[in-house]
């Protein structure tokens, strides 16, 4: 019987919580943990993560996904992004304490944990998020990056969208799937711009002395596959595996029906439990 509980509220700044699901199947020792981190315009609930974490759990790991404090959910609405101005007031440093507080809340919870085996994955945005903590955390045991980017200074506007964004303060972009305009305000440059050296991602992954999976689609049309290459070179311990003409969310989209996960996201997951298994 798979013993599952959400939207468990973890405090963070801003008076914002993170909100966190966690399912296992129960057993007689301690369970090795997954973490998955979202990315951006991404939430705990999107799509197919549900349909992932019940494959891990299935294959005995504790499996936890959570929204990051200010991802544009509330715990009243965590799907979707009814929080607008968290979303703009958002950023890599944030993402960064926000995991650290699952980490030490995982510490102290009463959950079945085996403290020496906490793997992360970290999906887009989250796969620098995720890469930044594991070179920096000793709880973390395995890292996996999912379609992750390599440079998060990269992801932003230059020139004069640059200038303009600092004259304005926020620039919007467009939701595809919910319409909404989601502003970024300037904070979120000027934060990276304060931190620079703490969130260089490829220099992260230089320092790795874990394991690290880099799992990427070569039809990837938001993360080029050439970030997962410069990721490989980096990373001392890092395995690539290449999913051929995957997307960036591997076949899956929001909402999604099917009581199976797409085939390029099962190939993934295959890929990452291939991993994970090999002690």
């Amino acid at each position: 019987m798979m013993n599952t509980k959400n939207n468990l509220q973890i405090p963070s700044e801003n008076g914002k919580s993170i909100l966190l699901d966690y399912t296992y199947e129960p057993q007689e020792t301690p369970l090795p943990v997954i973490i998955f981190c979202h990315g951006l315009k991404g939430f705990k609930d999107w799509g197919v993560w549900d349909l992932m974490g019940a494959a891990f759990a299935k294959a005995n790991y504790l499996f936890i996904k959570f929204n990051f404090s200010h991802n544009g959910g509330t715990p009243q609405q965590p799907i979707d992004f009814p929080d607008l101005e968290a979303f703009g007031n958002n950023n890599y440093s944030l993402e960064l304490r926000d995991l650290a507080r699952v980490l030490d809340w995982l510490e102290t919870s009463d959950l079945p944990v085996n403290q020496k085996d906490i793997n992360l994955i970290g999906h887009s945005r989250a796969g620098g998020i995720t890469t930044i903590t594991a070179a920096n955390d000793k709880r973390i045991n395995k890292l996996i990056t999912l379609a992750g980017v390599a440079d998060y200074e990269e992801r932003f506007p230059t020139g004069k969208e640059l200038e303009q964004w600092k004259t304005q303060g926020v620039y919007h972009v467009k939701n595809g799937r919910t319409h909404q305009e989601m502003p970024f305000f300037y904070q979120m440059y000027e934060d990276f711009l304060e931190n620079k050296a703490a969130l260089d991602i490829l220099e992260a992954a230089a320092q790795l002395s874990i394991p690290h999976l880099i799992v990427h689609g070569t039809a990837d049309p938001t993360v080029d596959v050439g970030d997962a290459h410069r990721l490989k070179s980096a990373s001392k311990y890092g395995q690539l595996s290449l999913i051929r003409n995957a997307d960036h969310v591997f076949g899956a989209s929001h909402p999604w029906q099917s009581a199976l996960m797409p085939a390029d996201l099962r190939l993934a997951v295959q890929c990452m439990m291939n991993f994970l298994n090999n002690k």
